[in-house]
């Protein structure tokens, strides 16, 4: 690892973000070929909490796999797999299904775990392959022109490249500099996420839960999800609930219980509220087609379907796939052309996973009344009907994820 300091050169690529974007974009330079230089504003092995994106989908664990053979099957190894996903209405079960277990070789079509974990392992495959971290750098400032991108810290000292991929998240100094604003909403109800340790005392099944109006929350809903560690808890606030009632020690212990055994009350690792935004950039490069944004420098998702994490990944292989060819195009135009292809299609695959997302929200919070009649409609037949079930199962995390060609992959 290195410190940052020495005098300023000029690199082909430079990464911003040591997230799970920055990462997977220094996996994909190493694995084409290319030096791999990370700048991340953190300092080394700071503590992040929580569980965060912690699903990734059988098509992330295959991107890592190509660009670090090995990498997506030890994600997979250390995650979580369910094989049983039930919902709920008002208490009442209306809707089970249990999958055979896997009887194959290969990557499983999903695995939960931490994202902490995954990018701690998807780090030490960097080290592995000779990536350049420079921790404690902070981008203050950015320029790009025709001949490239230089960065100047908050230290004052200057990083100089061919191509920056920008993977420095929501807040992204880089999208700033080259003026592409998020654009989009925010949703108007908070929601409540807790994580919570397992209780080897209290073992619970292995199981994905959904309540719509749980009667323990107050008619809220409630989302369950099990992680290699523990369990994820969502709770879906009404419009004016004041979330302190929520997160303090003492609504936890007041809350928790209801919906988990009572020992989980007092098993809380880390709690967060979230009002999910629904946005994508303007424009995912700069006028000079210099910097490409990646990851949530390009756009932000409600959680549901885990559209976030999974969509970050490819930007950020696609993002390496067009500097390089940028970098050994015959010229300036066809370079550009490189940058401008990816900036297009990634944009269209994030406009649809916002869709995707905005779906499972709309569905989810039912401020519309034709929304809320179709799912009481659907709760009333669910028994009786599979398909109902099935769909009132599903619709909480938008469409299912499908292949759109190249130019509009969905994730």
């Amino acid at each position: 690892m290195n410190s940052g300091t020495g005098p300023a050169s000029r690199h082909p690529v430079l990464v911003v973000g040591a997230g799970p974007a920055g990462l997977s974009a220094a996996l994909a330079l190493r694995a084409a070929g290319l030096p791999a230089v990370v700048l991340d504003k953190r300092v080394q092995d700071t503590v992040r909490p929580g569980s965060r994106a912690a699903y990734l989908h059988g098509a992330s664990l295959r991107e890592l796999e190509l660009v670090s053979p090995g990498l997506g099957h030890e994600i997979a190894g250390r995650g979580l797999m369910w094989s049983t996903k039930r919902s709920f209405w008002a208490g009442r079960e209306i809707y089970a299904r249990t999958y055979p277990p896997l009887h194959r070789e290969g990557l499983p079509p999903f695995t939960s775990l931490p994202q902490v974990q995954t990018e701690d392992l998807m780090a030490t495959a960097c080290e592995k392959q000779g990536v350049e971290f420079h921790w404690g750098v902070e981008v203050a400032s950015a320029h790009s022109g025709p001949d490239g991108v230089r960065l100047v810290d908050s230290s004052g000292k200057e990083w100089q490249a061919e191509y920056v991929i920008a993977a420095d998240g929501s807040r992204s100094p880089l999208r700033s500099a080259i003026g592409s604003p998020l654009e989009g909403p925010r949703s108007r109800n908070t929601f409540v996420v807790v994580d919570l340790d397992d209780d080897p005392a209290h073992p619970l099944p292995i199981e994905r839960v959904f309540h719509y109006h749980h009667p323990g929350a107050g008619g809220r809903n409630v989302l369950i999800v099990p992680f290699a560690g523990g369990w994820r808890v969502d709770l879906n606030l009404l419009v004016n609930d004041d979330p302190e009632q929520y997160i303090s020690p003492e609504g936890l212990r007041r809350w928790i219980p209801r919906v988990m055994p009572e020992s989980y009350g007092e098993r809380v690792r880390w709690v967060s509220t979230y009002r999910f935004a629904q946005q994508v950039a303007a424009t995912f490069t700069d006028t000079h087609r210099r910097v490409l944004l990646t990851g949530e420098a390009s756009h932000l998702f409600a959680p549901f379907g885990a559209r976030g994490m999974n969509s970050s990944i490819p930007d950020a292989v696609r993002a390496v796939r067009a500097v390089g060819a940028a970098l050994s195009a015959q010229g300036p135009a066809e370079a550009q052309a490189e940058i401008v292809r990816f900036a297009d299609e990634r944009k269209e695959a994030a406009v649809y996973n916002r869709a995707c997302a905005s779906a499972a929200l709309e569905h989810m919070l039912a401020e519309r009344r034709s929304v809320r009649l179709r799912r009481r409609a659907a709760a009333a037949v669910a028994s009786a009907g599979l398909k109902a079930g099935a769909w009132l199962d599903a619709a909480p995390y938008g469409p299912k994820l499908v292949q759109r060609g190249a130019a509009r992959t969905s994730y």
